[in-house]
């Protein structure tokens, strides 16, 4: 075998960098490997992401199995990824979105079940996910259960606590269930109010529902309005610095020509008040200026000279010193 000093360094400088990059870039995607890899990975959709985020753990009863490798938007759903290690998941399998913590921290729990394995290609329906909290499930459930209070009965229950406790408790107690009984009282009354304020509640919670897409479009267009407001924030502080200035030098004008605008402003008025004062005339004169150019145009107008009749400069046979053509008929 021949030692490296006899060996082109060429060449096992370029198989040693070959090697450290196949070594580094399987060091980097090691979670993604067959053998040595984190797992399988699988997709579930959701009706939202209810704060589940990326690396948050995987659990099946109980025990963590892998982790969420990322949380996407696709079209109006949440499509969350997950990898999973040595766990056999079902095609039927059923994905929620758990609170973990007291502090709101995620996780995302499996429930196994089927009778084949899940395809990962295949992400799980939205049919079979659910999230901790849904707006308008809650409003829904809490219009149906207090819809479903009989407000007579639950008046007449507390009016008969309250005489039964009457005779043998404190009179801050009593005081305190005469409250009580006066409150069921005033609920049963308006009970037609209240039935009514939750029909409305149920009726927004569904159009909101409804609407969902369109809100969640607004989301994103507000999104993409606010990141590209901030993106172009060196622009836009340029154009109202640019502003600032163009009013101060504006400003600067004005003060600078005052004195010479002034007087020829007022010349200005005083010429538009004559002009004003004398339209009549000034309307007379133009239309009388009409004619008069129309048959200077007629003499002018053969050639460069001006064609003129002087009548009685020469007299011939008729009456002297008298242009006037003779009249017949005695007129």
């Amino acid at each position: 075998m021949k030692p490296f000093r006899s060996r082109n360094p060429i060449v096992v400088g370029a198989v040693t960098a070959l090697l450290m990059a196949v070594a580094g870039s399987a060091t980097f995607f090691s979670d993604d490997l067959p053998l040595v890899g984190g797992g399988t990975t699988y997709a579930a959709e959701f009706t939202e992401a209810a704060g589940l985020k990326r690396n948050d753990e995987v659990r099946v009863a109980g025990v963590k199995v892998g982790e969420v490798s990322d949380v996407l938007l696709d079209g109006g759903r949440v499509k969350v990824l997950f990898r999973v290690n040595d766990t056999w998941i079902g095609n039927r399998t059923t994905a929620a979105i758990k609170i973990k913590t007291l502090l709101g921290q995620k996780n995302l729990v499996l429930d196994p079940v089927g009778n084949a394995e899940l395809d990962p290609d295949e992400p799980i329906p939205v049919q079979r996910t659910s999230s901790p909290y849904d707006v308008t499930t809650v409003f829904n459930d809490l219009a149906n259960t207090v819809g479903a209070i009989d407000t007579d009965q639950l008046a007449k229950a507390f009016g008969t606590l309250s005489e039964t406790l009457g005779a043998s408790t404190p009179q801050e107690v009593r005081t305190a269930f005469d409250g009580i009984t006066a409150l069921s009282k005033t609920l049963a009354s308006r009970d037609q109010e209240l039935v009514k304020l939750f029909e409305n509640t149920n009726k927004v919670s569904k159009t909101l529902g409804d609407r969902s897409q369109q809100i969640e479009a607004l989301i994103r267009d507000g999104n993409t309005l606010l990141t590209e407001l901030n993106a172009r924030k060196d622009a836009i502080a340029k154009l109202f610095s640019g502003v600032k200035n163009l009013s101060i030098q504006l400003k600067g004008l004005v003060a600078d020509n005052q004195k010479t605008l002034g007087p020829a402003l007022d010349q200005l008025d005083r010429v538009a008040t004559v002009l004003l004062r004398n339209q009549d005339k000034l309307n007379e004169s133009l239309r009388l200026a009409g004619p008069f150019y129309r048959l200077l145009g007629n003499a002018v107008g053969n050639g460069r000279w001006i064609d003129t009749y002087i009548c009685g400069l020469v007299p011939t046979g008729g009456t002297p010193g008298s242009c006037m053509p003779s009249r017949k008929g005695g007129r």
